[in-house]
């Protein structure tokens, strides 16, 4: 069975996070309760409305649509670490919440309306939900994972393990610290799901967004271009540089010679030494931005040269990642090549991983513009499975689709009920089994089901069996079966699935 095991075992040192909620999604528009609050929740609200409507400005209120609400720690709430609770975070948000958040991507976001009329979107990633449940609670330190469905409107592209609606593993860290140790952690984390997975080589790209607007700044680039030139770069990793900067020119309304200068910058990379020489630059060393950007990869790179993960790590000026909440260091996760003999061509899905700095996100959703530093980072898990999934397929291995670990058998006609004792005792015993809802199954189906699901033992019970109050315990892969006295089973077969 395929596992994401690492991802897990990577998160052990955090606390538990936001559970995924089910779905069942027809298309871009559906029906959902109101979100107004009930009758008794009004009041406050309606005071904070008032007073804003008074002194003549708009307050932000923030409130979660009736469709699954957010929540935070308590009894009953399935804590797992004193001071980071579980959370919950809801599938539909007010559209409001997650506009002008997402730069070009917006196009993308599933736009829903309730029977009340009011506007809602599907979520497009885990970030922004968090950001706002840590706005909404006055939560300003909080370290969590979650792995849930998000949603967006793209075109399909499933051997790439892209899709409309798929799940997205997320851990960030929220809080004021001293530079870099909280980035530094993130980029340890993705590493070490990589290696545990053994998906062939990768490399973790990284940037800052204050090195990028430092760059268009030198290269004459009006404050305002800042975003749409960002967005335009982040396309250089798909496509040539003379149609990025076809399109800085002729969509974006760059001047050609700025475009020429961003293309001095955007397509260098490499480790601490080009950092050591754009700190240097002319140019960009009278930048403040660019200054301050710069000074911290250097402190990142120091870090994760004690982490000894830097063979790994790329400061790559052409990484833009296109989303406006970004506010610092940005990173990508990308695989190179597929190490698999049994492939011919490699397998190509982009990025399966990526993040960064976003402490402007939280002060977007909080009533009086507080703000609180995150970064954080997220696993791309259908683009995941879906190299691994390949390389088993062309390897000619099982794919085992169940957990169960014992079929229960029958070799002849009218013994369901022997069947049924045998699989209550393994039930009772703790151990997964499953039999067919026939009441005659032939046994070659029986023994043919175990290969095609993975299950590795067969618990088969016949007439003579009954009779030697025996169970043939058969080995699905090498086929060999053996008589095992019934008062011995259960626990033959919990040595027998011993890692």
């Amino acid at each position: 069975m395929l596992r994401l095991g690492p991802i897990a075992a990577a998160a052990r040192r955090l606390p538990a996070g936001p559970c995924p909620g089910p779905l069942c999604l027809a298309g871009s528009r559906g029906s959902f309760a109101r979100s107004w609050p009930p009758a008794g929740d009004r009041r406050p609200l309606f005071r904070q409305v008032r007073a804003a409507a008074a002194g003549g400005e708009r307050v932000r209120v923030l409130k979660t649509p009736k469709v699954r609400a957010g929540s935070g720690g308590g009894a009953g709430a399935g804590t797992l670490h004193p001071r980071a609770p579980r959370v919950t975070s809801p599938f539909a948000s007010p559209q409001e919440t997650l506009m002008g958040k997402y730069g070009e991507d917006t196009k993308l976001i599933y736009e829903l309306q309730d029977q009340g009329g009011e506007l809602l979107a599907l979520r497009y990633d885990l970030t922004v939900p968090f950001a706002r449940y840590l706005a909404m609670n006055k939560v300003t330190n909080m370290k969590r994972y979650h792995v849930a469905k998000v949603y967006r409107r793209d075109n399909p592209a499933t051997t790439r393990g892209r899709y409309r609606e798929f799940y997205q593993c997320d851990f960030d860290i929220a809080g004021q610290f001293d530079p870099m140790i909280p980035d530094a952690e993130c980029l340890k984390i993705v590493h070490e799901i990589l290696s545990d997975l053994q998906l062939g080589d990768f490399i973790i790209k990284v940037n800052d967004r204050r090195i990028l607007n430092g760059v268009f700044a030198v290269c004459g680039v009006p404050e305002s271009k800042f975003i749409p030139a960002c967005s335009t770069v982040d396309k250089l990793d798909k496509v040539p540089w003379e149609e990025v900067r076809s399109e800085m020119v002729g969509e974006k309304g760059l001047s050609p010679e700025a475009a020429d200068r961003i293309g001095e910058y955007v397509q260098l990379h490499g480790g601490l030494d080009l950092i050591e020489r754009l700190l240097q630059d002319p140019k960009l060393s009278q930048n403040k931005l660019a200054k301050e950007g710069l000074g911290d990869m250097k402190l990142l790179f120091e870090y994760l040269t004690l982490f000894g993960i830097t063979e790994k790590i790329s400061f790559d000026l052409s990484l833009a990642r296109g989303l406006d909440y970004y506010t610092g260091v940005i990173f990508e996760a990308v695989l190179l090549h597929q190490e698999n003999e049994h492939v011919e061509e490699a397998v190509s899905v982009g990025s399966v991983a990526g993040g960064g700095r976003y402490d402007g996100l939280v002060g977007m959703f909080d009533p009086k513009g507080r703000k609180v530093p995150c970064v954080g980072v997220s696993i791309g898990i259908e683009r995941i499975f879906s190299i691994l999934e390949q390389r088993l397929e062309a390897s000619g291995e099982k794919l085992r689709t169940t957990e169960t670990q014992v079929l229960v058998a029958t070799p002849q006609k009218h013994l369901l009920p022997a069947r049924l004792k045998l699989i209550s005792e393994l039930w009772d015993a703790g151990i997964k089994a499953e039999m067919l809802y026939k009441k005659d199954p032939k046994l070659l189906k029986q023994l043919q089901y175990c290969e095609d699901t993975g299950i590795p033992l067969a618990a088969i019970v016949g007439e003579q069996e009954l009779a030697d109050r025996v169970v043939k315990l058969r080995d699905v892969a090498t086929r060999e079966q053996v008589d095992i006295p019934r008062e011995k089973l259960i626990d033959e077969i919990r040595r027998r699935l011993e890692p």
